[in-house]
């Protein structure tokens, strides 16, 4: 394990300064793929990433910039524009106009301009992972990763939109009592008009495209509205629309300060659907939606369930896995162990062991372990493991933090007064609750406002089915971690964890709506025979 981020923090990043992490020596190749150059250079003016708008990457009127702070070295990284209402309104125009345009497009064109994205992500994915190391400290393979399993996810929606919305449905009358073959119904379905996608900093570029492709392929327009941080990662996936050749105005994305315009974006009279990705912000903006379709998605206290008769090995392993990948950022992580009395010392010392082997540093040394998005978070983290500690739970490492890095925890002799057990860290800490029967743990998962996805660990079928039938979550995983993928299962949350399934083929049909043409004929019609 890596006991200190001294030596590894990289430098700021400049033409002149561009080093590498490891060795110190002045690497050309990265600042040839570094945001805002070469193919992407119309993104930036100056020291400002611009907003993309009409086709265009603009700077805003306003004059003024957010700073983007990279969680390593709490400097700031870049600096995003911060749009005025004015853009807002006239970003909306634009895409109403577009989308009427795009619903004629036949759908073999949609799909193929889809494809072409594809390739550009999987073209530049090294740019744009290198912002995501650089906005959000997420190692730079798993940030790579993200980008690649962003091109796969445009390319299987193009295909599947096809298969989708080809198809329709004929309904005769008849088979209502008293009716006649007299009608014919015709339905299918059509776009909602325009998407605004509100994607987390986690993953700025995946939980974008996972909006933008099924809007886009359904016959939406698109705003964006990236997180701060994760944003310039998230523009430069925008460009790659851009490259595409998509229409002006079909696709946009826009940084604004929430506080300011937050409220503006998601209430504005032009928004057809809102899918968000996020934490509580989503329920303020489901009671303000009105009469439009919503797809959130809100966080989670992900249960793991470990039974007596489980493989403690495997347990051990995915609660790590779950528990710890990405610093414990992903609102499918392990958050809450469920450990049965008779089992609980073995798992909690296999769970200890493999925490030890955790590396501890820098996104660029693809350490296990980085630091978490911001103090804030940090801070967060803490109150939520000072609290345990002061109520009695055992840690079983010491609690470590350097700046916005925190050391992987495991925090045993967890219960129920403690916040930890309900409340999410979104951070490196994984706490064991220990049980005396399978019914206290599905209780214990029941009682929680979160309900986005859970996990039991037993070599019993039954008893995995009938504990997958008693928690009442999205999702339950048997014998494996939580998990969001494959990108075209299910994934929804029950509860304060959101609105709607998403996966591809529920994410097109939420989309979209049903539209039907009655056929009245003059006489009833049969088949001959």
């Amino acid at each position: 394990m890596i006991c200190s981020l001294k030596d590894l923090i990289p430098p700021m990043e400049t033409p002149d300064t561009m080093l590498n992490p490891l060795t110190g020596v002045r690497d050309l190749q990265a600042y040839l793929t570094m945001a805002g150059t070469g193919v992407f250079s119309e993104l930036i003016d100056g020291d400002t990433f611009r907003f993309y708008s009409d086709g265009q990457w603009k700077r805003s009127a306003s004059g003024q910039s957010l700073p983007v702070i990279n969680p390593t070295t709490r400097r700031t990284q870049y600096n995003i524009s911060a749009c005025t209402r004015e853009e807002v309104d006239q970003m909306f125009v634009s895409a109403k106009e577009a989308q009427r345009a795009w619903a004629r497009v036949p759908l073999w064109k949609r799909a193929g301009a889809l494809h072409k994205v594809a390739a550009l992500l999987r073209q530049h994915k090294d740019v744009i992972a290198e912002c995501l190391v650089k906005e959000i400290a997420k190692p730079a393979a798993d940030s790579k990763t993200e980008v690649i399993r962003s091109a796969d996810f445009v390319d299987y929606t193009a295909e599947e939109g096809i298969r989708i919305l080809s198809e329709g449905k004929l309904l005769l009358p008849d088979s209502f009592p008293g009716n006649e073959r007299n009608k014919l119904c015709l339905s299918s379905r059509v776009p909602l008009g325009v998407v605004l996608a509100i994607p987390p900093f986690n993953y700025p570029v995946n939980l974008s495209v996972s909006k933008l492709a099924p809007a886009l392929i359904a016959g939406n327009a698109v705003v964006v509205k990236p997180p701060t941080q994760g944003a310039v990662a998230a523009l430069h996936m925008i460009h790659c629309f851009h490259l595409a050749g998509f229409p002006k105005g079909l696709v946009s994305a826009i940084t604004v300060n929430v506080s300011e315009l937050g409220d503006i974006l998601t209430t504005h009279p032009a928004v057809n659907c809102i899918s968000f990705t996020g934490g509580n912000t989503g329920i303020a903006i489901a009671k303000r939606a009105g009469m439009i379709p919503l797809q959130m998605e809100l966080g989670g206290k992900d249960a793991c369930i470990v039974l007596d008769d489980a493989d403690l090995d495997l347990a051990a392993a995915n609660i790590v896995k779950g528990g710890f990948s990405y610093s414990g950022q992903r609102c499918t992580a392990v958050k809450v162990v469920l450990a049965m009395d008779s089992i609980a010392d073995s798992l909690v010392e296999k769970v200890n062991a493999k925490i030890a082997k955790l590396s501890v540093g820098a996104p660029e040394t693809d350490a296990d372990i980085t630091p978490v998005v911001s103090e804030n978070s940090a801070n967060f983290i803490e109150s939520l493991v000072m609290d345990a500690k002061q109520r009695g739970a055992k840690l079983w490492q010491e609690y470590r933090r350097e700046g916005n890095l925190i050391f992987p925890l495991l925090i045993d002799q967890v219960r129920p007064e403690m916040r930890i057990a309900w409340e999410e860290p979104f951070g490196p800490v994984v706490p064991v609750i220990r049980i005396r029967t399978i019914e206290e743990g599905v209780h214990h998962c029941n009682s929680s406002r979160y309900a986005l996805q859970g996990c039991v660990f037993t070599n019993s079928i039954h008893r995995a089915l009938i504990v997958s039938d008693a928690m009442e979550t999205g999702t339950i995983q048997i014998n494996s971690a939580p998990a969001r993928g494959p990108d075209h299962f299910p994934f929804q949350g029950f509860r304060d964890s959101g609105i709607g399934s998403q996966g591809i083929t529920n994410s097109i049909g939420m989309m979209t709506k049903v539209k039907s043409t009655v056929i009245n004929m003059p006489v009833s019609s049969y088949t001959m025979g």
